[in-house]
């Protein structure tokens, strides 16, 4: 009789790549009842404990962001937006843009009267209303079983009780010291004696704490109308901001149907504009022009490839994505894969070809994955887009205000121009990976710009390189800033030479490219596979 079973099912044979286990890495997670990924392992145990007490994907999910809101606050907060895509299975994928506005009073003609002719990373006008609370509330009243406040207890405890500072927060905290100490609200919140914590410091948040215990106790318009809102308006009146309390009072996100594009069988959602989403897809059907597979995962060749074909992608995005009410291009003819062929044909193979640049701005994301026994999948995004945001906080209840209107422009040309009652042009973007109809992956890239860059290498070092998710992620990662070449310091020099030899200007990157989460769905064996970035602190847990 034998004493153990093996169950032997259909094994996918696509996914080949076992790591070398005499190098540093970290194998996958593997599981089969429940699985979270995330950039902080707080965020990823509470998702976990979420599960195991009977909640599902959405409520898991909702329970980890608000813990990363605490725990990570130089990457995100309850004063920035939120991006969510949902499946369950047998449905249709849900999908929830919980990017803020403008104010109503926002001009254009006021901007360029004083001479302002783009939105910097710390202007006042930056500040748009945040979302995240609404999308949080969203996502939990239609697929949830938690109510906010349960969602939220674990996060109110780490702010009240303290957390201890994680290695790649301390390093990123140090060094917006300055941005800090030129706010009294953020030096009063988020330097202690005048500093940063140390790695393994442990850091209280008293009045954030207080304020999410306000929303727990009176749910999210608490967020949007009364005390809260009045001291974040009256913080960004102060400085000259268009943004009033109707301008909180009148916010709602709303439920989107996502867009897609299939790269060689696997079906790629994203969320459709205002976001960035449509950049990964028209990058993916370039990309598809070319016989990757056939190249060295590591050589010249893919990455020159990648990095042209996404200058030509992010040219796209720069001249179209905004906000939808505003867009001239349709969504559909931007995907066609003919149009993808013709810019296909524009890419030098020997060398660099003159094509437009992407704007650099830094990021300051979180990005997350739940998948349940269910199998319900979340991808959901979270940020203030640069460090800290726009480095204002307000000073009785502890928000870090997004920035994320540095995204707009200021051309009166331009559909992405800064205007009254608008959302801009939106950086961050959970995906959803489908075959077959069933959902395979949950995934997404955080940084900023990169993240369609990040989308694209992710889902081609799966398909054409039949990596698994942790390997996928952890690959060396390229990109470009201007006319210049960014690469990791992982890259081997024989690619950065080859790189070179084709025409770009290479330089190392001063920190790295973005950081990501995934979880594969094995429907065959019934299990589930997760990886989450070294980049970050984070970690894929399982049950």
């Amino acid at each position: 009789m034998p004493q153990g079973i093996c169950e032997l099912r259909k094994r996918d044979t696509t996914v080949t790549m076992s790591r070398d286990f005499q190098l540093p890495g970290r194998s996958a997670v593997i599981a089969c009842e429940g699985m979270a990924a995330t950039s902080h392992p707080l965020a990823s145990l509470a998702a976990i404990e979420a599960l195991r007490a009977g909640g599902n994907a959405a409520d898991a999910a909702v329970t980890a962001v608000a813990v990363l809101c605490v725990v990570e606050p130089q990457m995100t907060g309850i004063g920035g937006d939120c991006f969510c895509m949902l499946h369950v299975p047998g449905q249709p994928v849900w999908g929830y843009n919980g990017s803020g506005r403008t104010g109503a009073r926002a001009s254009l003609e006021a901007l360029m009267a004083r001479g302002i002719s783009a939105i910097a990373g710390d202007s006042i006008h930056a500040v748009i209303v945040p979302g995240a609370i609404d999308a949080w509330a969203a996502i939990l009243d239609a697929h949830g079983s938690f109510s906010l406040d349960r969602a939220l207890a674990p996060a109110i405890h780490y702010a009240e009780r303290g957390f201890p500072v994680a290695a790649r927060i301390a390093w990123d905290w140090a060094r917006e010291v300055g941005k800090l100490r030129a706010d009294a609200g953020a030096a009063r919140h988020f330097l202690f004696d005048g500093s940063a914590p140390a790695e393994g410091d442990v850091v209280k948040l008293p009045a954030l704490a207080r304020t999410l215990r306000t929303i727990a106790a009176k749910g999210p318009r608490a967020f949007y109308e009364g005390p809260i809102a009045d001291d974040i308006v009256a913080t960004v009146a102060a400085r000259g901001s268009f943004l009033t309390a109707e301008d909180f009072a009148r916010h709602r996100g709303e439920v989107v149907a996502p867009i897609s594009t299939n790269y060689r069988g696997l079906d790629v959602l994203e969320l459709p504009p205002n976001t960035q989403g449509l950049t990964a897809l028209v990058l993916l059907n370039i990309l598809e022009r070319f016989d990757l597979a056939a190249l060295d995962p590591l050589g010249p060749d893919r990455f020159h490839l990648a990095l042209e074909a996404a200058r030509l992608a992010y040219a796209v995005r720069d001249t179209h994505v905004a906000d939808p009410a505003f867009m001239r291009a349709e969504v559909q003819a931007l995907l066609d894969k003919r149009f993808a062929a013709e810019l296909a044909a524009r890419i030098g193979r020997p060398r660099r070809m003159p094509l437009a640049s992407a704007p650099a701005l830094g990021s300051d994301t979180v990005y997350l994955s739940v998948v349940d026994r269910d199998r319900m999948a979340v991808s959901l995004i979270n940020t203030l887009f640069s460090h800290f945001g726009v480095g204002i906080c307000t000073q009785e209840t502890g928000i870090v205000l997004t920035n994320r209107g540095a995204c707009f422009v200021v051309d009166p040309d331009h559909p992405n121009t800064f205007g009254p009652n608008k959302r801009p042009m939106h950086t961050i973007i959970p995906a959803l990976g489908f075959r077959g109809g069933r959902c395979e992956f949950s995934f997404g890239v955080m940084g900023s710009h990169y993240q369609p860059m990040g989308h694209a290498q992710v889902v081609t070092n799966v398909v054409d390189y039949a990596m698994d998710v942790q390997a996928a992620i952890d690959a060396p990662r390229a990109f470009f800033v201007g006319e210049t070449t960014v690469v990791e310091r992982a890259l081997p020099q024989a690619c950065v030479e080859g790189l070179r030899a084709r025409g770009h200007e290479v330089a190392l990157a001063p920190s790295p490219w973005g950081g990501g989460q995934a979880i594969r769905i094995d429907w065959e064996r019934g299990v589930l596979i997760g990886g989450s970035d070294p980049r970050k602190d984070g970690c894929a847990l399982g049950y």
